[in-house]
């Protein structure tokens, strides 16, 4: 019976230095703080889980001893054994492994269709919303914003004046606040650019009243960032909010996005332009995203017959 895995060097490593080691590298590389405390929070959570100290004592057996221990969803289990694996594949790209054992251990998920959000639910919120009102008004501007632009909640919160060309109608987006590090430019409509020209005013009062000195799009009523942390934000809480109030069930970030790639592929955009869009880095991610079941599949392909 093949081995599980095996070190290079006998000199085993330290899961604990390992880890170290590998943030540090995700630092220079410049991942996202969310990303590398996700590494460091389920590594330490195996590591307290099963009592591993060595890299070279991970195998199979200790993942799945892992994975018995939680009672969370199967969805959940997925989220955080990924995470595991991502920290083991830096491992091995270290030489601390010489073998991708963890390949071959997965959870089954049923796939559940998500929805995205509709020109419809969008424009209820909007008629719904106090635009008069400094919080409202910016919430509205926020999920509008997504729903046209399609970017990720925390790409938005950290969306300076910079980045907006109310001339041309265009968010230009450097790689310093995208998920990908990639460059991109998203057009969008006359509604939202006035909308914002209204926010930008609001802003810029606010920010004098409090003595602050950000040029941020979306602030707080004192002129602070909207997210203190990656699961802590303002605005998500208040989209979550307005959900319940007001009945609507797609008024969330994921959902918001998920509605602008929807809403492109009915107007026939291409998928791989909806994939760059979005910011997604294999064109796989975005086929799953937009979640086409069978008979959506039969349709597209029939109009190219």
């Amino acid at each position: 019976m093949p081995k599980e895995q095996t070190m290079v060097s006998n000199d085993s490593i330290l899961v604990i230095k390992a880890l170290d080691t590998i943030t540090r590298q995700m630092k220079v590389s410049g991942n996202r703080s969310r990303t590398i405390s996700d590494y460091v929070l389920q590594v330490n959570h195996f590591q307290k889980i099963t009592g591993v100290k060595y890299v070279s004592d991970i195998t199979t057996v200790t993942v799945y001893q892992w994975l018995d221990s939680m009672n969370v969803s199967n969805q959940t289990k997925l989220t955080r054994l990924k995470c595991l694996k991502a920290f083991l594949s830096r491992c091995f790209d270290n030489r601390w492994i010489e073998f991708k054992f963890w390949k071959s251990i997965n959870i089954k998920v049923d796939q559940q269709v998500k929805e995205g959000a509709t020109e419809h639910e969008i424009n209820v919120l909007l008629s719904l919303l106090d635009l008069n009102n400094f919080i409202q008004l910016r919430d509205a501007v926020a999920a509008l914003m997504m729903f046209k632009t399609g970017i990720r909640i925390n790409t938005l919160v950290q969306l300076e004046e910079r980045h907006l060309d109310l001339n041309k109608n265009l968010l230009i987006l450097d790689g310093s606040i995208m998920k990908n590090h990639q460059q991109i430019k998203l057009p969008f409509d006359e509604l939202l650019k006035n909308l914002l020209v209204v926010l930008i005013k609001q802003n810029s009062i606010i920010r004098k009243e409090y003595g602050k000195k950000n040029n941020l799009v979306f602030i707080t009523k004192f002129g602070d960032i909207v997210s203190s942390s990656p699961t802590h934000n303002n605005i998500r809480k208040r989209l979550n909010q307005y959900s319940k109030m007001y009945g609507l069930k797609n008024i969330n970030p994921h959902a918001l996005r998920r509605g602008f790639a929807k809403s492109l592929l009915e107007k026939g955009a291409h998928v791989a332009v909806i994939s760059k869009a979005l910011g997604h880095s294999d064109i796989s991610v975005t086929t799953k995203y937009l979640h086409l079941d069978v008979d959506e599949i039969a349709e597209n392909l029939r109009s190219f017959l």
